[in-house]
């Protein structure tokens, strides 16, 4: 892996730096739990909180945490990785792949379950450890993603919102939230940083004609979509910050 420090492009640390401001994500005084993977969106997370408790201009505390399924993972690329950034750390072993597997019923897709659980071991962790924060780490195409999604499967308009307070008042962020996957993909490129090729999901523990194809067929949906307009993905951000909710027919918002 090397010995150097990870280099952040200036557009990436521009990009979530103004994020940061705007949405008062992480502030002085917050202690913030980092759900890490080990993919590669998680590993840019950690590498920014570790590069902003260095520089920013104000203080705050940061820790890692991966939860493993109770299947076993790989996981020392991750300890070795934190410990090269200074990032503390923790591997929280569950039996979320147990609870799986006894609630698993034929065609059914157990993503949403299984990220429910997950999001319930992260929030457990930082309610038990005194934490303000749970950072998560969604990206633009995430966010773009689960709306189009929600929109085409579910019949909601409902996407990925920067910060929100969950039910047990723990306050959810994503610093990555107007960063491109592509540009994720280039940082782990640049420094050749080692990811592991499944990066410990169950989905990768399923046959291929058992996985899940909303989000394939989503993703290659905006694929086709950004081909035609390369502004697509820069209009549809500024659309997720000017919502006309009374243009739509909800009573709620209706005068």
């Amino acid at each position: 892996m090397g010995s150097t420090y990870p280099q952040i492009s200036k557009k990436i640390l521009s990009l979530t730096g103004k994020t940061n401001a705007q949405y008062k994500l992480i502030q002085e005084g917050d202690k913030v739990l980092l759900g890490l993977s080990g993919g590669k969106d998680s590993i840019l997370l950690a590498t920014l909180l570790a590069y902003m408790k260095r520089h920013a201009p104000f203080d705050f505390e940061v820790k890692a945490l991966t939860v493993d399924y109770g299947r076993g993972g790989e996981y020392e690329y991750i300890i070795e990785y934190c410990e090269r950034i200074g990032m503390p750390y923790e591997l929280y072993r569950t039996d979320i792949y147990k609870i799986l597997e006894e609630h698993k019923r034929e065609g059914t897709i157990y993503c949403s379950f299984c990220s429910r659980m997950r999001r319930g071991a992260l929030y457990t962790k930082a309610l038990e450890g005194g934490f303000t924060k749970l950072a998560l780490a969604h990206h633009l195409d995430d966010a773009a993603e689960s709306f189009f999604m929600n929109l085409t499967y579910n019949g909601a308009l409902r996407s990925m919102p920067p910060i929100y307070t969950a039910h047990n008042g723990l306050k959810v962020i994503r610093p990555l939230i107007f960063v491109r996957e592509r540009q994720i993909i280039d940082f782990i490129a640049h420094n050749r940083i080692y990811i592991a090729p499944d990066c410990n999901c169950p989905i990768n523990w399923l046959d291929d004609d058992k996985r899940p194809s909303a989000r394939e067929n989503t993703k290659q949906f905006l694929a086709s979509l950004e081909s035609k307009n390369p502004d697509f993905f820069k209009s549809l951000k500024n659309a997720f910050s000017h919502l006309h909710a009374g243009s739509f027919c909800d009573e709620k918002y209706l005068e």
